[in-house]
C-alpha cells in the first residue's frame, strides 16, 4: 500500500509530504518530488496548522477512505493535504463562509480532486449543509472566529460518528485578545469535556503559529 504522508530527506533536513492525489497540481506553489516513482507534497508547517501539529508529535487520525467535514476550508491549502490523505475513496466536504474564497478553492482545489464537496455556508449553520450524507469519521476547525469552539462542537452533534475524532485549531488572539492564552486554551478544552468529548492531545504550535494549539478530541456520543 502506498503511503499516504511520509518523512523524506529533502535539502538536508527530513520534512513531511503527502501523497499528490493530483499529479502534476500544486495548490500553493509547494514543492514537488518524486520518491520511489511516486509524486509527494511538501507539506509546509508555516503555511498549514496540521502539518505543524504533526511536527509537534500529533499522532494522524486520518486514514485512506475516511469522512471529513472541514470546517473553514479557505483556499485549500491544508485541505489539500486532507484530501491525499484519505485518497480516491475518502470524501472531505469542505465549508467555507466566504464566497469570494470559495471561487479560489474551486479553482485550486475542487477542479482537480473528486474527493472535495465545497460547501459555501456559515459554520454555524449546520442544517443548511446540503451534501453531507451519513456520519463522518473526523471534523476539522479552523475558524477564526470567538465562538469556534461552539461551532466545532455543534458540527459534531450533528455529522461527527461516536468514537470519531475532532481536530480543534483553537486561536486564543481570536476568542480573548486580553487573556492570556494559557487561560483561553483551559476555557476552551473545558467545553469539549463538558459536551461529550475526550481530549486525547494538546499541542502548542509554536514556532510555527503563535499563541495556536490543536487539540484532538473523541467525541462519545
Amino acid at each position: 500500500m502506498k503511503e499516504k504522508v511520509k518523512w523524506i530527506n529533502f535539502e538536508g533536513e527530513k520534512r513531511l509530504f503527502t501523497l499528490n492525489l493530483a499529479k502534476g497540481v500544486r495548490v500553493y506553489d509547494e514543492r514537488l518530488v518524486n520518491y520511489k516513482r511516486e509524486e509527494y507534497r511538501l507539506w509546509d508547517p508555516f503555511r498549514s496548522k496540521l502539518s505543524a501539529a504533526i511536527y509537534k508529535g500529533l499522532k494522524v487520525p486520518l486514514k485512506e477512505g475516511y469522512k471529513v467535514l472541514y470546517l473553514g476550508a479557505s483556499t485549500g491549502t491544508t485541505l489539500s493535504h486532507v484530501s491525499d490523505i484519505i485518497g480516491e475513496k475518502g470524501m472531505v466536504y469542505a465549508v467555507e463562509v466566504s464566497a469570494r474564497v470559495a471561487r479560489e478553492l474551486l479553482d485550486k482545489v475542487v477542479k482537480f480532486r473528486k474527493n472535495v464537496i465545497p460547501i459555501i455556508e456559515d459554520g454555524r449553520y449546520p442544517d443548511k449543509y446540503g451534501f453531507v450524507f451519513g456520519k463522518v469519521d473526523l471534523v476539522y476547525c479552523d475558524i477564526a472566529q470567538p465562538d469556534q469552539t461552539e461551532i466545532a462542537i455543534m458540527n459534531c452533534k450533528k455529522y461527527l460518528k461516536e468514537k470519531g475524532s475532532l481536530l480543534l485549531a483553537v486561536k486564543a488572539r481570536s476568542i480573548d485578545a486580553v487573556k492570556e492564552p494559557k487561560e483561553v486554551y483551559k476555557d476552551e478544552v473545558k467545553k469539549l469535556k463538558k459536551n461529550g468529548f475526550v481530549v486525547k492531545e494538546i499541542l502548542d504550535l509554536e514556532p510555527y503559529d503563535r499563541d495556536h494549539i490543536m487539540v484532538h478530541a473523541i467525541y462519545s456520543g
